[in-house]
């Protein structure tokens, strides 16, 4: 098949990545230049396992091209993919501005010489209604009664973990394709056909939800374990055993995953979509008081960590934190919990140093990099290198994740995890 992928963040350069290696032609288009210019020099513009050598072969090969603009490059696509964001809004809605725009480009570069319809196939996450609200609207407006003969819209929710994306892509949970009828579409299954995983075609409202409902979830989950945590703390209780009783309950329990007491949730998605949930409960009438409740559980957990991390040194005292971004093995820092973490070390007059193998300031692009920023604006020399973090005496270090455990501490430096509580 020939594919055509709109916008080439996470979502949509893994998928170019992983498309085109089973051999279908991959058309990425973005509006960043310099993106697209590193996609065809057969750089990767994002830090992810296995992603380099993937796009290394896929451009070798000719299966993979990128371009800033999409003109006339629809013609002969069996599909096209949208991948934009849908970021949050001031009031916590997704905001739609980017799903309209792409939308409206593909209406207009739509060949009425085409002699099938071209599937459109969305990953963005947005509220349900949103294709048959605002996406149909926006194509029947341009393209009238052909609009059946030209396009097919479908609803396919990605669940991608960064980190871990190319096999998540291959080896998902589950596959959800929302159509308009319910029925199952042909060029969708084509796509899905090497992957084995549970399928679900449901309606266009139906397979909208199931980001929320599933990242949602996994805040409730972390929110819980947080909650939990912070009552562990200040009770002199083991965290970690309680954690390791309550886990071991697999029947009842459900599952070990996103319930660790630790860290805060963050990242690109759970915070937004939580937001986005209340907007629409709040829209609709709905009383959610656990969803309404979880960001602001969120947010004093991070205080609390603040708390726990700085607890009995003295202004002025030198730290080392290890891992600013929202993950290990990725360079995400939208929405970081420790991004908020060292912003409160600054503030509160410590001496700060991060060290993060994944970061590197002259590599973060779009919304990224405009967060990192406007977060940290000192974040180019905050940053060290290993040889620096291991040389240098620290009063304490703050570990997020793995990232200590790669350090080779000079003297008795005090660790303290809060990717796992004590």
């Amino acid at each position: 098949m020939k594919v055509a992928i709109l916008g080439l963040g996470y979502v949509g350069f893994t998928a170019a990545c992983c498309i085109a290696s089973e051999g279908h032609e991959v058309i990425g288009i973005d509006v960043n230049p310099n993106k697209v210019r590193d996609i065809m020099s057969g750089r990767s513009p994002i830090i992810e396992p296995r992603v380099d050598e993937m796009l290394r072969d896929g451009v070798a090969a000719g299966r993979i091209k990128a371009d800033t603009a999409l003109g006339s490059h629809l013609d002969g696509c069996d599909l096209a993919i949208v991948c934009v964001g849908t970021p949050s809004a001031a009031d916590g809605a997704h905001n739609m501005g980017f799903i309209a725009d792409v939308t409206q480009q593909i209406a207009a570069a739509l060949s009425a010489e085409r002699d099938r319809p071209l599937v459109v196939a969305y990953r963005s996450t947005f509220r349900p209604g949103t294709v048959e609200e605002l996406v149909l609207p926006i194509f029947r407006a341009a393209l009238g009664e052909a609009v059946e003969d030209r396009v097919e819209v479908v609803y396919n929710p990605e669940f991608l973990r960064e980190g871990s994306a190319v096999d998540d892509y291959f080896q998902p949970p589950k596959i959800v394709i929302g159509t308009g009828d319910g029925q199952p579409c042909a060029v969708m299954n084509m796509l899905h056909a090497n992957i084995d995983a549970p399928v679900f075609i449901t309606g266009y409202r139906e397979a909208e939800i199931t980001k929320f409902v599933d990242n949602s979830w996994h805040a409730v989950k972390v929110a819980f374990a947080n909650e939990v945590g912070r009552a562990c703390l200040a009770l002199g209780v083991s965290a970690r055993q309680v954690h390791e009783v309550f886990v071991a309950d697999t029947k009842l329990n459900i599952s070990p995953y996103y319930m660790r007491p630790g860290g805060a949730f963050g990242g690109s998605c759970l915070p937004k979509d939580v937001r986005a949930l209340q907007h629409i409960a709040a829209d609709t009438g709905t009383n959610l008081p656990l969803i309404n409740s979880l960001i602001r559980s969120n947010e004093a957990h991070k205080h609390r960590l603040f708390e726990y991390a700085v607890g009995g040194l003295e202004p002025g005292a030198r730290i080392l934190l290890a891992g600013l971004a929202f993950k290990v093995g990725t360079d995400d820092l939208r929405e970081s919990p420790n991004v908020d973490l060292a912003r409160k070390m600054l503030a509160a007059g410590f001496k700060l140093d991060i060290y993060d193998p994944g970061v590197d300031a002259a590599k973060l692009i779009g919304a990224n990099l405009g967060y990192a920023y406007s977060q940290l604006p000192a974040l180019k020399q905050l940053l060290v290198d290993k040889a620096h973090a291991e040389g240098t005496a620290y009063a304490r270090v703050i570990a997020t994740n793995a990232t200590a455990d790669t350090l080779e501490l000079s003297g008795t430096v005090e660790v303290r995890n809060l990717g796992r509580l004590p």
